[in-house]
């Protein structure tokens, strides 16, 4: 397969990967995970383990920290190696509790970031699901945008009730 990395794709940073593929169908991804695996071999670093995370906020007013509540974490590290020797790591770390997906969502990462067997195919996740989100995110900021209120007015009022 060719290595070759098309500079013109238009390609998020890498810290934006899981985001991206996030907005897809898990299934989807685990169907891309699995040919990658068939073509490969993929060792678990860590095993793929899922579980609760604290989620722990600090007051503004008086900086003591507090514990918002639980949330659901899966994380996944593994190392693709293709056929000719190439390797790569990926990882991910993800609020969900799904370890199939969590795993599936490392493999691709470590594929795309080495350039690795079937890494078009993770590209194309990538874009899709970025597409997804930046659509998601216009949508949001238009609501946001029409639902925003006009402060200056109020303080024109008061200042006028102050001064009679």
């Amino acid at each position: 397969m060719n290595n070759r990395f098309d500079p013109h794709a238009s390609i998020p940073p890498r810290s934006q990967w899981l985001r991206a593929w996030s907005a897809l169908p898990s299934g989807r991804l685990e169907a891309v995970a699995k040919a990658i695996e068939s073509h490969s071999i993929i060792e678990d670093l860590t095993l793929p383990k899922s579980g609760l995370g604290l989620l722990q906020l600090r007051d503004s007013a008086m900086g003591d920290t507090y514990f918002l509540g639980e949330i659901p974490l899966c994380k996944a590290h593994v190392k693709v190696t293709n056929a000719s020797g190439e390797w790569s790591e990926g990882a991910a770390l993800l609020m969900d509790d799904r370890t199939g997906l969590v795993r599936a969502m490392a493999i691709l990462d470590a594929t795309l970031a080495g350039l690795l067997d079937h890494w078009q195919d993770a590209l194309a996740l990538v874009q899709e699901g970025h597409a997804n989100r930046q659509s998601e995110d216009s949508i949001r900021k238009a609501s946001l945008f029409a639902t925003r209120v006009d402060f200056s007015l109020l303080s024109s009022t008061e200042e006028d009730e102050h001064e009679q």
